[in-house]
Parts: structure tokens; C-alpha cells; sequence
């Protein structure tokens, strides 16, 4: 048997993007400085007042953290088995959190020892909030039950048992103290008012819903669930107004900037995307080692902390804007040639000019086996423009043509909604566009000739049969006219 020889794929200068307000916004961030948890994280929350310290949730621990320590300030570890969902109140004061043995422990920030124990939940209980009230809690578990707790006394005020799976996720109303929302693996998000005995609204959102977060001003709902984020207007009875799919995973995490402006997503594809509030396009987007599980932003928006199924938190603060000021005055002429380098066009890889039947081979056996989309989706800027390149060159080949159409579709319909982000990516649909068309007209001029052609040998074909037949009825008339004559 022959040895197995890799195909060498060439390495080529980044591409530039498209430069906006927004990219440079999000780009006035430091390098990320990584923190070692001692599991998984799944809850991040920052507290809502002053000194903006935020609390980490991972294996059966809760770390809380200064906005630039390395070193957890304090740490709650009083658990048996594994922690969830670690949450504050608005003031700052108290922090809740469930448990993988179903109870719900209420701590004191300046304490240690939980101040109560709410005992109900038969199952891990992975959600557990604060009402706007502050002295009520929420609950949600794996015993499909969501719950209301009162904090003086730790009983329980109402349970309800709506939702048929796992309830994973939720939030509650600022706007109103007796409203709070949670998410389930049913592939619903139910709205409870504690003063109703039964949920007064449910939405479907198709997918097990991993996240949930409410606009404050409680009118929009947006919920996560699979590769989608979907936004719903709970005014108009949890109508739904956009759905996003713009990560190629599951999504895991939502929040909010403080201005209510740009909504972020994180999911196990590694990427956080930065969304529009009004027109819902992604406007930038940020890559991660491995797969997000939990994300938050800090009131100011100064700190960006991102968790990790790894352990490693992630956190990013943002540069002093006089800094940056100062800086781009100082190295203006290094910053105009930083710009021409990102918008450099790299030469095309050899296997695109030499030997374009080893790609489309490649693309053919991909759609053979059923799986060229799988292979076309979860590009990134530069392949997505050396894709596009490659059709657009090779699609008028004849031989080429059956495949590179069917990639062609495929490309299209896959990067439809990014459309307009990238003025690189834009301009190489216009050069396929302009190809195709281009061939189509030459296709109909071709017919057209071709018509013609049949036409002339059809004529030709008629009055070559005519002439023959003259000539045999001609040479008939001169034998007779000889045998007379003898």
C-alpha cells in the first residue's frame, strides 16, 4: 500500500476587515491575562456597585475577584459537591448560589458562613437569582420545578412545575418585583409572576435554551438554545422579532454592555459575537482558545471576563482612552503603514493556479460523502475570500463547471446573513456574480450561433440533394439521346 502524502497547504498574510467604530472599539482592550480555575467555569457575575469586584463560579468553588487581581480576594467553599449560578443582589451585599445536592446557600460578602439554607430541590439546582425586590429568591432545577423563596424566614412561597426537562437558565424583572423568566430544556422559556399560581406566558424556542436575558426595560426577551439567539417582544405576547445564527455551535451565554447597545453571545464554538440592538448584525467578534461556557461584562463595560470548559478565565481590560490617544499622535506614520499591511492581498496558494483539479477532486469526493457544507461552513475572513476566489476563477471551465456550482450554492447560502460586513468578502461575491452572468450571455450568444449553423447546414444540406438529383436526371436524358443517334 502507498504511503499517505499530505497535501501542504501554504501559509498567507492576514486579510484586512472592514474598519469600524465598533471594531475599534472593541479592539481598545489589553491583552487578555488568563486565570487557572479548578474546573469548568459556568457562572460569571460582576456586582452591580462599586469597586465592580465579580464572582466566579467553578467546580465547588466561588472566587470572588478585584477588577485587576490575579488572586481571588475571598472564597466560599463550603459546598459538598459542585456549585452553580453564584449570583448577587443589586446592593452588592448578598450572593446566592445552588449546588449539585439541590440546596440553595445564601452568603453574606463580608461573611463566610452561609446566612441560609434553602432545602427543596431533589436535584442540582443551576439556577438561583435575586427578585428586584431583594428579599425574595428564585430557583430553578433538575427536578423540572422552579421555586420562590422568601429570605427572612427560608420558606418556600410558590413551586412550580411547568417546564418537562432540566431548568437551566433564567432572570428576573427589574422593572417588576414579582416577575422572573426561566429557560428549560423543554425547549421552552416560561414568564411567572408570583402572584399567579401558573406561568402567564411560554415561548418556544425550539431548541434545549441554555441562557435567557431581559432588556431593562422588560419589554424584549432574548433567549439561547442550539446555534440560535432568538429575541422575543413579550409586550406583544412573546412575538418573535429576529433569530440569529451566526455561531456554528451551541450558544451557552448572553449579556448585555451597560448602554443596552450591543448584546454579546458566547457558545462551544469558541467566539464571542458582538450584536447591534437595533439592527442585529454581528459588528465584531472575538475568538477563544476552547469553548465558552459563561460570560460578563462589567457595569462600565471596562472589563470583559470570559469562562472557559478548561477552567481558564479569561479577562480583558480596557486601555486608558488618554493612553490611546497619545500613542496614535506620537506614532501616526507606524499606524498609516499598520493599516496598508492589514489591507494587503496575498498571492493566490499554487493549488489554485497549478493544479485546480486536486481542489475541486477534493470538493467533490467532500460532496460525495455529504459533507461539503459541514467543510464550507465556520470560515473565517481569509478562507471564506480564497473560496470565493477559487469559484470565481474556475467555475466557466467546463469541466469544472457540474462541481464549483454546487459549492458555488452552497457558499452563497451558508454566508448569506454576514453579507455586508466584509467590503473583501462583498467584492469577491460581485467578481462570482459578474462571472456567472458573464458566461450565461456567452452561453446565449453561443445557441444563438449555433442556431444559425443548423440553419446554414440545413440550407447546404437541401441544395447539395437538388443538384444530385439533376445530375442523375441529366446524364438519364444524355444516354438516351445517344442510343438514338447510333
Amino acid at each position: 500500500m502507498a504511503a499517505y502524502k499530505p497535501v501542504v497547504v501554504q501559509a498567507c498574510p492576514k486579510l484586512g476587515e472592514k474598519i469600524t467604530q465598533d471594531t475599534l472599539y472593541w479592539r481598545g482592550y489589553k491583552t487578555p491575562v488568563q486565570i487557572k480555575e479548578f474546573g469548568a467555569v459556568n457562572k460569571i457575575d460582576f456586582c452591580p456597585v462599586p469597586p465592580y469586584n465579580y464572582a466566579v463560579t467553578a467546580s465547588s468553588r466561588i472566587h470572588i475577584y478585584g477588577r485587576y487581581s490575579q488572586e481571588p480576594i475571598k472564597t466560599f467553599s463550603r459546598f459538598r459537591d459542585a456549585a452553580y449560578c453564584a449570583s448577587y443582589r443589586d446592593d452588592g451585599r448578598l450572593l446566592v448560589a445552588g449546588s449539585e445536592d439541590g440546596s440553595i446557600s445564601l452568603f453574606d460578602v463580608s461573611g463566610k458562613a452561609p446566612l441560609r439554607q434553602f432545602e427543596g430541590h431533589t436535584k442540582p439546582v443551576h439556577l438561583a437569582g435575586f427578585l428586584s425586590d431583594k428579599y425574595r429568591i428564585f430557583s430553578g432545577g433538575d427536578d423540572y420545578s422552579s421555586n420562590l423563596w422568601d429570605i427572612p424566614s427560608a420558606t418556600n412561597i410558590i413551586s412550580y412545575s411547568e417546564h418537562t426537562d432540566y431548568v437551566r437558565c433564567g432572570c428576573a424583572s427589574k422593572v417588576n418585583a414579582d416577575v422572573f423568566i426561566t429557560g428549560s430544556y423543554d425547549h421552552t422559556v416560561k414568564l411567572f409572576d408570583a402572584r399567579t399560581k401558573s406561568s402567564v406566558l411560554t415561548i418556544e424556542h425550539g431548541h434545549p435554551v441554555e441562557s435567557v436575558l431581559l432588556f431593562p426595560s422588560g419589554g424584549l426577551l432574548v433567549s439561547a438554545g442550539g446555534r440560535y439567539v432568538k429575541v422575543w417582544d413579550v409586550l406583544k405576547g412573546g412575538q418573535l422579532l429576529v433569530s440569529l445564527k451566526n455561531h456554528h455551535k451551541t450558544v451557552t451565554c448572553l449579556c448585555l454592555n451597560s448602554s443596552g447597545q450591543r448584546l454579546l453571545s458566547g457558545s462551544l464554538d469558541r467566539h464571542v459575537k458582538i450584536y447591534s440592538t437595533t439592527s442585529y448584525k454581528v459588528v465584531h467578534s472575538f475568538n477563544y482558545a476552547t469553548s465558552i461556557l459563561s460570560l460578563a461584562l462589567s457595569p462600565e463595560d471596562e472589563t470583559i471576563v470570559v469562562g472557559m470548559t478548561n477552567g481558564v478565565l479569561n479577562v480583558k481590560h480596557r486601555k486608558p482612552e488618554e493612553k490611546n490617544e497619545n500613542s496614535q499622535k506620537k506614532r501616526q506614520p507606524a499606524y498609516r503603514t499598520y493599516v496598508k499591511g492589514r489591507t494587503y492581498m496575498p498571492k493566490q496558494p499554487p493549488i489554485m493556479l497549478h493544479t485546480p483539479e486536486v481542489t475541486v477532486a477534493v470538493m467533490q469526493e467532500l460532496h460525495r460523502r455529504g459533507t461539503l457544507r459541514s467543510a464550507l461552513a465556520g470560515r473565517d475572513e481569509k478562507q471564506v475570500n480564497l473560496l470565493l476566489t477559487f469559484v470565481a476563477r474556475r467555475v466557466i471551465e467546463p469541466r469544472f463547471t457540474p462541481v464549483l456550482v454546487t459549492v458555488a450554492d452552497m457558499i452563497t447560502d451558508i454566508y448569506q446573513p454576514v453579507v455586508g460586513q466584509s467590503a473583501i468578502v462583498d467584492k469577491q461575491f460581485l467578481k462570482l456574480q459578474q462571472a456567472i452572468g458573464k458566461e450565461i450571455d456567452y452561453q446565449e450568444e453561443l445557441l444563438e450561433v449555433l442556431g444559425m449553423m443548423d440553419t446554414l447546414f440545413a440550407t447546404f444540406t437541401k441544395k447539395k440533394d437538388t443538384c444530385l438529383e439533376e445530375n442523375k436526371s441529366n446524364g438519364v436524358t444524355e444516354i438516351i439521346e445517344t442510343n438514338k443517334n447510333y
